[in-house]
């Protein structure tokens, strides 16, 4: 009988909150769940994805439209249907699976963010929790129009003075961190450090290009935007998105 160990039921549990990750995200969370702050080796991650494959509790795939395999937890693992591996959305899942994990790796704990209370609210991608810091994490990869992120950010700055929140932390593509820190100047009062941060890391693939955070410490810089305009800019920037 295969011996099941609480990092393995720790990463299933993970698991079952991203829904969907890859292998390299699996290798950050691994070493995150190890007590590490680096990731674990390309080889013991596919070892440890072969193990639990081959007891039910994993499944993976390699879809065409991406470079390498995807993994997930099982309903025998966590009592949920499989995620449907072709919509619109996995991409951006897969992303935000490879934030979290690198916030593992800085101690913090991850969750999905509460549902909203209504049409006004925006739903996080996640909330990340170390040492009574609470942030907010957004994933980008395509850049909204500029009327969907002023309500977006006018709802972050809500969150931000009444619900204890530290931070809202954005991890882009160029594009997108183009967009959301010139809403956040013109929406945001920059009389104390930024309390929320825009982080160009993710190529338009949704694949880590940026550095690695560092362990231990969850500031991350925020990098200078290029300016833009006006609302005339943005619409060329955001094109016909919603």
């Amino acid at each position: 009988m295969e011996q099941i160990t609480e990092r393995d039921e720790a990463m299933v549990q993970w698991l079952g909150v991203v829904r969907l990750a890859d292998v390299e995200a699996v290798r950050w969370a691994l070493g995150a769940f190890a007590r590490a702050s680096e990731p674990l080796s390309l080889r013991r991650a596919q070892l440890w994805v072969a193990r639990m494959t081959a007891i039910g509790w994993l499944d993976r795939s390699r879809p065409t439209y991406r470079d390498g395999s995807i993994v997930w937890a099982t309903r025998l693992a966590i009592g949920k249907p499989p995620p449907r591996l072709f919509r619109q959305t996995t991409r951006h899942e897969v992303s935000v699976a490879t934030v979290s994990a690198r916030y593992l790796a800085q101690g913090f704990t991850w969750r999905r963010d509460r549902q909203p209370a209504g049409h006004r609210e925006h739903h996080a991608d996640g909330v990340a929790s170390r040492d009574g810091i609470v942030e907010l994490i957004e994933v980008e990869l395509t850049p909204k129009s500029w009327q969907r992120y002023q309500k977006i950010v006018t709802n972050h700055r809500y969150r931000l003075v009444h619900e204890n929140v530290d931070r809202v932390a954005y991890f882009c593509t160029a594009d997108a961190h183009r967009a959301i820190t010139r809403e956040a100047d013109r929406r945001l009062v920059r009389t104390e450090p930024p309390r929320l941060v825009s982080y160009p890391c993710f190529d338009a693939r949704g694949i880590w290009i940026g550095p690695n955070l560092d362990p231990g410490d969850h500031a991350v810089q925020l990098a200078a935007a290029p300016h833009l305009d006006g609302p005339a800019d943005w619409d060329m920037s955001a094109g016909t998105r919603v």
